[in-house]
């Protein structure tokens, strides 16, 4: 919350080295992986990336294409990835790829100077411009059997990691509420306008109270969210849940703060517009907002509206 309070950019890309690569690995690696890169990636001695989507996979990555071969004691994958966040200069890539001897999604690491992987960086990107998404190539690219992660045997696994993200992207959409409403408390109270502060008009103060009280609510959601995974009871549904209240509700609170502001509101000098933008990325990744309404509603129903 804190980190993204401050800036976007930052908080994706911790979002990505801990969040995803460092969960992955600790969720389904090997002891051996686990030593080998958790405490260099904890550190920043080493950066990673999280390869899952694909050009024509965003929402069904579930239906991924890129694949992985065994070929004696190594691995052959081959495909393109989208999105690709830090992938350009990464240490180590969690591709996930379809093992063509079972047809079941799994995860391997791919690292660094890996012949046959090219990451080509996104341009033109208006929403955490700090982070350098990509386009990611792997070309045959060949990596040692102890290379594949052995608690990834289907994309079931991969959910579990993401379960884990959606959870920290309501911590990161909170943030970024929450800064959105400093501004704008700030700035309704030293802009005079008509003779008076911006705070001694009843319409600004309604806007206020309307800000505080989803930023509180978000905060409960998070709350919640902290007890239910320090408990082991954390579930999809409710991650689903809590990442699509407070994405939304955060895109509000933003749009309010950009209101008060009046013409103020687009100069980054204040922040708030910078919150505009970097909002929109998360109210897309680790599943978009149709996604998470789609996930809880099979949860309360029992009938899934999508394979």
């Amino acid at each position: 919350m804190e980190i993204n309070r401050g800036d976007g950019s930052l908080g994706a890309f911790l979002a990505i080295q801990s969040g995803l690569v460092m969960k992955a690995i600790h969720l389904l690696g090997s002891e051996e992986q686990r030593q080998r890169w958790l405490p260099r990636l904890a550190r920043l001695d080493a950066f990673g990336a999280f390869a899952l989507t694909e050009p024509l996979h965003g929402s069904d990555s579930v239906a991924l294409e890129a694949t992985a071969r065994s070929d004696r004691d190594e691995y052959v994958i081959s495909g393109h990835k989208r999105w690709i966040g830090n992938a350009s200069f990464a240490d180590v890539t969690v591709v996930w790829a379809r093992d063509s001897a079972d047809g079941q999604v799994k995860g391997f690491l791919v690292e660094k100077g890996t012949p046959g992987f090219r990451a080509e960086v996104i341009t033109g990107k208006a929403s955490v411009r700090a982070v350098w998404q990509t386009d990611v190539t792997l070309t045959q690219a060949r990596i040692p059997a102890g290379n594949r992660l052995p608690g990834a045997s289907s994309f079931k696994d991969a959910g579990r990691v993401l379960a884990a993200s959606r959870n920290l992207v309501a911590w990161m959409a909170l943030g970024h509420a929450l800064a959105a409403y400093e501004c704008a408390l700030t700035y309704a109270t030293q802009r005079q306008q008509f003779g008076r502060p911006l705070a001694g008009f009843q319409l600004i103060q309604d806007k206020l109270v309307s800000m505080l009280a989803e930023v509180t609510a978000m905060q409960l959601y998070c709350f919640r969210l902290a007890r239910l995974a320090q408990d082991g009871r954390l579930t999809d549904t409710i991650a689903a849940l809590a990442k699509r209240n407070n994405a939304r509700k955060a895109r509000q609170v933003i749009a309010d703060a950009r209101d008060i502001l009046g013409g103020n509101g687009i100069l980054l000098d204040y922040h708030v517009m910078r919150h505009m933008a970097d909002i929109e990325a998360l109210y897309t990744f680790e599943g978009t907002d149709n996604i998470q309404t789609l996930i809880v509603r099979r949860d309360i129903t029992g009938v899934s509206a999508f394979r």
